[in-house]
């Protein structure tokens, strides 16, 4: 099995694709060791490596993101530790079903403003989404209040020093063109 690596925008986080499906669909976002362990053999496993601070799973790749030590040291074994699980088959989720999140997790707006909503999902569907799953992360859709688009930003995208840049010159710019509406964009948790 060959596992590739690419880096992302995000210093601390590393994109790992190990040639196969990862997640069939939705993704999987984990932050700490023990909801980790109890959702995910295959993060679970990751996060007993030291240094280790995140896990995201995508459709075909999966993002690591560290704290401390160098790549140089942490790669290898992660690495290997990707490799056992895929070898030994074990599933990547403990529980079959969708994935630890959807994109209809939490979401606000008002019913008066559903059109626009859904123009504004199937832009960041299909223009966002995809460019940033290249970087190793996602971003879902919230809500909308007055003008103001609420997105959570997930894998390498949370906590990456350029993130700002990308909501606000990036993904602000798009919606704003498109949907008059849209005033501004802000991340939440």
């Amino acid at each position: 099995m060959f596992i590739q690596t690419e880096s992302t925008p995000n210093p601390a986080t590393l994109k790992f694709l190990p040639g196969k499906e990862v997640l069939l669909e939705g993704t999987a976002d984990f932050r700490d060791a023990d909801s980790a362990a109890v959702a995910s053999p295959l993060a679970g496993r990751l996060f007993e490596i030291p240094g280790v601070t995140g896990v995201f799973f995508g459709y075909d790749f999966i993002t690591v993101t560290k704290d401390g030590p160098d790549w140089q040291h942490l790669k290898p074994a992660i690495l290997g530790a990707i490799m056992e699980h895929f070898m030994s088959g074990a599933p990547v989720m403990a529980k079959a079903g969708p994935a630890a999140e959807t994109s209809q997790t939490g979401e606000f707006y008002d019913k008066a403003d559903e059109d626009l909503v859904i123009t504004i999902k199937e832009l960041l569907d299909t223009r966002v989404r995809p460019a940033v799953a290249q970087d190793g992360g996602d971003i879902t859709f919230r809500g909308f209040e007055n003008g103001t688009v609420f997105l959570h930003m997930k894998g390498a995208c949370a906590g990456c020093p350029s993130s700002t840049a990308t909501l606000k010159h990036g993904i602000q710019n798009l919606l704003r063109h498109f949907v008059p509406e849209v005033q501004q964009v802000e991340q939440v948790a």
